[in-house]
């Protein structure tokens, strides 16, 4: 059984957010300014943002490593055997708001996790995925969102995309709103079924197929012309994502419960954003497309 290497994982993720930074910064033209703290109950992270680039409003990439004597209730209420062990959690998040309503909202997390205690077996596992916001749906674009998707996961199994595809679907979901987020991508957590080396394989896929996944979509929409009207509905739209992470967010959650850095959990809220009193999309429009159409689960590769 190949031992546990955190120190290869840490750097993996480190490498991760260069390159990622490396790849967003080369389509917007901008560089992301680098801030890292630290966390006084322990660890710290590196915060990168770009605002208001040419192509993104916002981006950011974050990578936080923190550990503790504790786990928080997030953590520990669906795993009670945790309760009471020491932890390390590390990882990459990112979330990308494009100026352009054409040019969907991205999101991407890899993360890896351990908890130990003395004279016990460690208790480990990957998780991650990532996901996409459209504000007008194309069908191209969701297509080559999942192809990509499920190419990451292939090499590790034919029930994987299919399995995390559905997670997405049901973890991205507005409750309140019986609305799905997005129109989904892979979502996995609690994954160390196939041993280290290969889990943590499954996550590298998954992280380096990020910008292959959203690139060609950038490409693609970015010069396309908007007016106020889009503009408009992209702001009204975004107030679905600020709902999801400040109320079902996981990662938002931990981060807040576990004294984390304020400023780097919410850093995937959008600059701006609108809400509107009962607002209904004209029948038969582009906005009503959105939500009659697109934010249904599907199979885009069928």
């Amino acid at each position: 059984m190949a031992s546990i290497d955190k120190d290869v994982v840490k750097a993996y993720l480190l490498d991760l957010q260069d390159r990622i930074c490396q790849g967003l910064s080369a389509l917007d033209g901008n560089a992301f300014i680098e801030d890292s703290w630290e966390r006084a109950e322990g660890g710290g992270g590196r915060s990168r943002v770009l605002t208001e680039g040419r192509v993104f409003e916002k981006a950011g990439v974050n990578f936080s490593h923190v550990f503790g004597d504790g786990l928080p209730p997030s953590a520990t209420a669906a795993r009670p055997e945790l309760a009471g062990r020491s932890f390390e959690a590390m990882g990459v998040s990112l979330v990308v708001h494009p100026h352009n309503p054409y040019v969907p909202t991205s999101h991407a997390n890899v993360r890896f996790f351990i908890a130990e205690a003395p004279g016990e077996a460690p208790v480990w596992w990957f998780g991650g995925g990532y996901d996409l916001t459209p504000y007008y749906g194309n069908e191209e674009d969701c297509q080559h969102w999942h192809r990509t998707a499920q190419a990451a996961c292939q090499p590790f199994g034919e029930d994987l995309y299919p399995r995390f595809k559905q997670w997405c679907d049901d973890y991205f979901y507005l409750k309140h709103r019986q609305e799905p987020r997005g129109i989904g991508g892979l979502f996995f957590d609690d994954f160390n079924e196939l041993g280290f080396e290969q889990s943590f394989a499954f996550m590298r896929a998954v992280g380096d197929s990020y910008l292959d996944a959203y690139g060609p979509i950038v490409e693609r929409r970015e010069s396309r012309v908007f007016g106020d009207r889009q503009r408009q509905f992209q702001l009204y739209r975004r107030g679905r994502y600020v709902e999801f992470n400040l109320v079902f967010d996981r990662g938002t959650l931990f981060g807040l419960q576990t004294g984390g850095r304020t400023e780097s959990i919410l850093m995937s809220l959008p600059p701006l954003v609108r809400w509107e009193y009962n607002y209904q999309p004209e029948a038969q429009s582009a906005e009503a497309e959105l939500t009659e159409y697109y934010l249904k689960p599907r199979d885009w590769l069928a």
